[in-house]
C-alpha cells in the first residue's frame, strides 16, 4: 500500500510545474559580430524535455530563436545540442534528469549557422567519404542475401547509428582537425567491414588506414558517453584499429 502512494505521490510530482532557467548561446550573422548568451525563465513539468523547453521559449517568448528537430521521438538525430556541458539530444532528456537550470550550447566542431543550428555539411561529408553501403558484385538471382544470425551479431552495435553527429562533435580530436573523419563516420564504416555479405572490406579499411582515419583516435571516451542510442563507440573503433593490423599481417 505505502509503495503504491508512493508512486502516486512521485506521479503527482510529475505533474507540477516547475521554473526552468534557461541560458542559451545565441549567434546571428546577420547582426551579431560573436555569439553571446540570452536567459530565459520557462513553466515546464519534470516530465517535459529539453526540446519542449526550446519549443516554449520560441513560441512564447523569443521566435527568433532557431534549432533543428524533427521526430521528437530519439530516432531522427537532429537536436543534438550541448546540454548542461554534454552533447545530449533534447528530445529524449527529461527535465527531472538534467534539472531545472540549463545551460544550452550549439555542438562543438561544426560552423555555426544560427544559434543552435550548425552546418552539417562536413559531417555528412565525411561519412559519405566510408562508402556506408553494401557493396557486392555478386547477383542474388532472385533470392536475398543470406546472412546468419551470429554474422549479423557481428555488427549489430554499430547499425543504431542515426547520423545525430553526438559523438564527433563531442571529440577533441575532432574540434581541432577538420580531417579527421571522426568516430561517427568510423562507426558506419565498422557496420560493413564486419558485414559477411560486403566485398569492399579492404578497400574501407584502406581509407581508415589513412592519416585522417582511425589512428587519429586518443580514445578520449567522450564519444561513448555521448550517443544517445548506447553504442560503444569506442570500442568499435579499437575493432576497426584491430582489423587493420590483423588484415595487413
Amino acid at each position: 500500500m505505502e509503495t503504491a502512494e508512493a508512486g502516486a505521490q512521485a506521479q503527482d510530482a510529475m505533474m507540477q510545474e516547475v521554473e526552468v532557467h534557461l541560458r542559451i548561446k545565441r549567434f546571428d550573422p546577420d547582426v551579431d559580430k560573436r555569439p553571446h548568451w540570452e536567459e530565459y525563465f520557462v513553466k515546464l513539468k519534470p516530465s517535459d524535455t529539453v526540446l519542449t523547453a526550446l519549443h516554449t521559449v520560441k513560441w512564447t517568448i523569443d521566435g527568433t530563436l532557431s534549432f533543428r528537430r524533427s521526430c521528437a521521438h530519439g530516432v531522427c538525430g537532429s537536436d543534438a545540442m550541448m546540454i548542461n556541458g554534454v552533447n545530449r539530444l533534447g528530445c529524449v532528456n527529461l527535465i527531472s534528469d538534467v534539472g531545472t537550470s540549463l545551460v544550452i550550447e550549439p555542438v562543438r566542431g561544426l560552423p555555426v549557422i544560427k544559434d543552435l543550428v550548425v552546418d552539417m555539411e562536413p559531417f555528412f561529408a565525411q561519412y559519405r567519404s566510408v562508402m556506408p553501403y553494401l557493396i557486392n558484385a555478386d547477383d542474388p538471382g532472385y533470392t536475398e542475401r543470406r546472412q546468419s544470425p551470429e554474422d549479423r551479431a557481428r555488427f549489430d552495435d554499430t547499425t543504431k547509428c542515426i547520423l545525430c553527429g553526438a559523438c564527433s562533435t563531442s571529440c577533441p580530436v575532432y574540434w581541432a582537425n577538420d580531417q579527421y573523419v571522426g568516430p561517427a563516420a568510423i562507426v558506419n564504416a565498422h557496420r560493413f567491414i564486419f558485414d559477411s555479405r560486403d566485398q569492399a572490406r579492404a578497400e574501407r579499411l584502406e581509407i581508415m588506414n589513412q592519416k585522417s582515419g582511425v589512428w587519429r583516435c586518443r580514445t578520449a571516451f567522450n564519444c561513448t558517453d555521448a550517443c544517445p542510442r548506447g553504442i560503444k563507440v569506442t570500442e568499435a573503433i579499437e575493432e576497426v584499429k584491430r582489423a587493420i593490423l590483423y588484415d595487413r599481417s
